[in-house]
């Protein structure tokens, strides 16, 4: 398939229609493609919504319909026209932040409240693949709303995170690209179906399983 059609599948992959044999090709594209990896990222928060809004409706349509190709491209022109709006409030808000950074010879973790009612982080650095990592988790009336922020000079590889459950399930809430050799820290925004005290742990994976860090609420 061209490199055109390739970008074109992003909305597709997002939303899960691929089947399984061009979801593995769209994959090996996205490891090379930053552009494809944030847009996955974007379309996240979307993609969770309407598979919440699908298991809380009756189906209306045959379960074998799938999103047209108009369809995917509005979602795509919604997706980034929204998220240059959300980008420019997040420099806004960085720039207006410290960040203080705290060095231990093992894994590191830390929980405190960060900014609204409800909201809380925790964080972790892990001493064998030195990825670090933060979980900003709020409270809402579908699941939470997760915020987090990376860094993994290790790149370049796309990676997930992990919401896993007190009863032990998992649910992928976000997932991104690492560039390559470059560390600074990246914020991924995400959501889950799960409540905050339905959750045991997050876990940063790479896209081929290998652990990276492993993030305890206290």
């Amino acid at each position: 398939m061209r490199s055109l059609e390739r970008h074109r599948d992003v909305g597709a992959y997002a939303l899960g229609v691929l089947d399984e044999a061009e979801a593995f090709r769209f994959e090996d594209h996205l490891m090379e493609c930053p552009q494809c990896a944030l847009q996955v990222t974007e379309f996240g928060p979307a993609a969770r919504q309407l598979m919440l809004y699908r298991s809380s409706t009756p189906r209306l349509v045959h379960p074998l319909a799938k999103p047209g190709p108009r369809m995917l491209d509005q979602l795509l022109s919604q997706v980034a026209t929204r998220n240059r709006a959300g980008r420019r409030r997040l420099l806004l808000a960085l720039a207006a932040s410290v960040v203080f950074a705290v060095s231990v010879p093992a894994v590191a973790l830390l929980a405190r409240d960060d900014g609204g009612p409800g909201s809380v982080s925790v964080a972790a650095t892990d001493e064998r693949s030195g990825v670090w990592a933060e979980v900003t988790t709020e409270d809402m009336a579908w699941g939470s709303l997760l915020e987090l922020r990376v860094k993994d000079g290790a790149g370049p590889r796309a990676c997930r995170l992990v919401v896993v459950g007190r009863d032990g399930s998992e649910e992928t809430v976000t997932s991104w690209s690492v560039p390559r050799h470059d560390a600074r820290p990246n914020t991924v925004p995400g959501g889950s179906a799960m409540h905050p005290e339905e959750i045991a742990r997050y876990e940063v994976r790479s896209a081929d399983g290998e652990h990276l860090v492993t993030l305890e609420p206290s």
